[in-house]
């Protein structure tokens, strides 16, 4: 009998957290005259694994509220500048994942920016991380009850189970003074522990009027360009394109 079989077979009791299954299994069955029935039991062991990893992705998908049709399947990527869209693809391993690493996403409305972000989140589900998709004003009033309940500190340490929060739309965010308290101190929790995907209409130079304060603005993206992926989009609007093909002119229309 193959000692990768039996190494195979160790190793995925391991995982299943069965420690005696894993060291007693493969030597009872052969001490018992059934080597190759170990074959079998390894491929058994094989779907579990299979059918859990199913499981957990269709867990993780229900908890990360991302919008269900955007995905790299409807990603219309000759609409998005070129640079962009082998940069996604890399992005999709998880790899930055494992640097806390975060991806920003900066562009006009209607370039492309949410649906990218989203579809990167389908693809770390689909590779078993942990993923929250909120729009950032829905998430800071979510905060800022919390620290009004104070339990500011336990909704961080739930937000802490998601490997990655994106972020939807932090330009269009116009905080109180309490409400811009609450989204720094999340991205200083997650500093160089959890990442983020962020989606903005505002390059950095217009953040002042998310912030306020010039010093808070500056430390906030100082946290988050420290370890992050840029990507710009800087395209035409894909909705606004979209809707002159539903309008078209009618160019030789007579006036009613």
């Amino acid at each position: 009998m193959s000692s990768d079989i039996n190494d195979r077979i160790k190793e995925l009791l391991t995982l299943f957290k069965l420690p005696t299954m894993a060291a007693e299994c493969a030597r009872r069955f052969r001490d018992a005259g059934h080597d190759d029935a170990l074959t079998v039991l390894a491929e058994t062991l094989e779907a579990e694994l299979g059918e859990r990893r199913v499981r957990r992705c269709d867990r993780l998908l229900r908890g990360s509220k991302l919008p269900p049709g955007k995905t790299f399947d409807t990603l219309d990527e000759k609409r998005l500048p070129k640079a962009v869209t082998p940069r996604l693809r890399e992005l999709a391993s998880g790899e930055f994942l494992e640097r806390s690493a975060n991806v920003l996403c900066f562009g006009l409305p209607g370039t492309g920016k949410t649906h990218a972000a989203c579809a990167l989140g389908h693809a770390l589900v689909q590779r078993g991380h942990a993923v929250l998709f909120t729009p950032t004003f829905q998430l800071v009033q979510e905060l800022l009850a919390a620290k009004r309940d104070l339990a500011l500190p336990r909704a961080l340490r739930k937000l802490d189970a998601f490997e990655v929060i994106i972020l939807d739309d932090l330009g269009y965010v116009q905080q109180s003074a309490d409400e811009v308290e609450v989204l720094f101190t999340l991205m200083a929790e997650r500093y160089e522990r959890r990442s983020m995907i962020i989606t903005s209409n505002l390059v950095f130079g217009e953040w002042d009027r998310i912030f306020k304060n010039p010093m808070t603005t500056a430390a906030a993206i100082d946290r988050l360009v420290h370890h992050s992926v840029i990507l710009e989009f800087d395209g035409p609007s894909i909705r606004a394109e979209e809707a002159k093909k539903r309008n078209p002119k009618k160019e030789n229309a007579h006036p009613s």
